[in-house]
Parts: structure tokens; C-alpha cells; sequence
């Protein structure tokens, strides 16, 4: 069965974004960067892939899932179709249709939708965010990988939104977990069940 990974990055205070979605405070550079990329690169918007000359496929994932305010943000640096290498899906409840072509539009029970692409043929489903859909995909997701910023914003939108009150902790361990010179922290985590 393929699994469900939560890969985001987010400061040490749990924030993924300001409050109005902007990641700017992320450093880009360090040494982090071309470490966690040369592992993943499918996890590049495919502009900056070709920009830097990326072809390859990566192996972990090839299916991406993306609530509606993060594919608000591609849109706002121009495309609707932000992982055209990879099988796209937006879920919302707001969105008229399709917001692209090569994008599926998810607007009722995404659990039931993701657990349907967990038993697919292929590599991994990597959600990229946000806070509110990992909540709501919480009993699915099997893995955590976090890029762990050494930075406090003390407001924003959360690595997890609100929801409904769980009836236990959702509990995970560390599979690995690697501090760059940067000082971006890299842990993976997998679900214990």
C-alpha cells in the first residue's frame, strides 16, 4: 500500500505561514536546501525544476495533494498547475471545478480519496500542505517529514489547523533526523499503529 507523507517545512512554534499564507520568513540557501532536494526532487514546483536543469523523476513521490489555499499560492506566482511532473490534486469545497487541466479537484470526503489512492499502483502521496488538510487527513497519514526552521513567528497558520477533538494521540517516532550547518533540522517520522 503506497503511503500518505506530510512533508512541510515549519518554525520551531509549529507555523507553516504568516496568517496570510506568506512564506517569505523561510531562509532560502544554506546548505539544507541542496541536501533535502538532491532526496526529493520531485518535491519542486516544476518551473523551478526546469530552472535549475532538474529531470529526474524522484523516487518517493508521484502523486502531490494540496489544500486550496496552497494552490492559492501557486496560482499567485502564476500557474495552476504548480507539479505538472507529478498526478496533482487540490482539495476544496469552494472551487467551481477542475482549476486545471492537468489538476483534479477533490470537493467532497478527501479521506475517502486518498485512502482510494493508497491503494493504487505507483511510489508515494506527498501532502504539501496545508495545516487545515493535514488535520483533516490526520488518520491517514502514515509519515511526517520536517523541515524544522530555527525560527519563532509566534502567529500564523499551523502545521496542523483546527478540528475535530482526537480520541487519542496520534502517535509517530523518528525514523531519521538530520541538523544542517544552517541549523534546519530534517526528522522524518513514521506512524505507529
Amino acid at each position: 500500500m503506497r503511503k500518505l507523507t506530510y512533508f512541510v517545512a515549519s518554525t520551531i512554534d509549529g507555523y507553516i505561514a504568516t496568517p496570510d499564507g506568506s512564506v517569505d520568513f523561510f531562509p532560502v540557501g544554506g546548505d539544507h536546501g541542496p541536501a533535502i532536494t538532491a532526496q526529493y526532487p520531485e518535491t519542486l514546483p516544476t518551473k523551478i525544476r526546469e530552472s535549475l536543469g532538474i529531470d529526474s523523476p524522484g523516487e518517493s513521490f508521484d502523486t502531490v495533494l494540496m489544500g486550496r489555499k496552497t494552490h492559492d499560492f501557486g496560482v499567485r506566482t502564476g500557474t495552476s498547475s504548480p507539479y505538472s511532473h507529478l498526478r496533482q490534486f487540490v482539495v476544496s469545497t469552494t472551487l467551481p471545478g477542475d482549476p486545471d487541466r492537468d489538476v483534479e479537484l477533490i470537493s467532497s470526503d478527501p479521506l475517502g480519496r486518498v485512502r482510494g489512492l493508497k491503494q493504487e499502483q505507483g511510489s508515494g502521496i506527498w501532502l504539501c500542505g496545508g495545516g487545515e488538510l493535514a488535520q483533516a487527513l490526520l488518520p491517514e497519514i502514515d509519515q511526517i517529514f520536517l523541515k524544522l526552521y530555527p525560527i519563532v513567528l509566534g502567529h500564523g497558520r499551523p502545521l496542523f489547523g483546527a478540528g475535530p477533538r482526537l480520541p487519542e494521540p496520534a502517535l509517530f517516532r523518528v525514523l531519521t533526523g538530520r541538523v544542517f550547518e544552517d541549523g534546519v533540522a530534517f526528522v522524518k517520522y513514521s506512524r505507529i499503529r
